[in-house]
């Protein structure tokens, strides 16, 4: 048991190696890891065109109310 415990740390770093080694060689999945980081980023992009809009319209809507409601009185 003491053995598989001290044996642990070389076993990560071999199974990290491995994993490396592999990642390189394949290259069928890196145009899916490409499209995926492109989708994010339109994602990101679309919501904050949004938000800039959204946020203008409703700092306007915010100084109707508020203009009016000063006006009430």
């Amino acid at each position: 048991m003491l053995s598989k415990i001290r044996n642990l740390p070389m076993m990560v770093v071999l199974a990290v190696k491995d994993f490396v080694v592999n990642l390189k060689n394949d290259e069928r999945g890196l145009s899916g890891v490409v499209v995926a980081i492109l989708l994010i980023l339109v994602a990101v992009l679309a919501i904050v065109l949004i938000w800039g809009f959204l946020s203008g319209w409703l700092a306007d809507l915010w100084a109707q109310i508020t203009g009016a409601a000063g006006g009430i009185a």
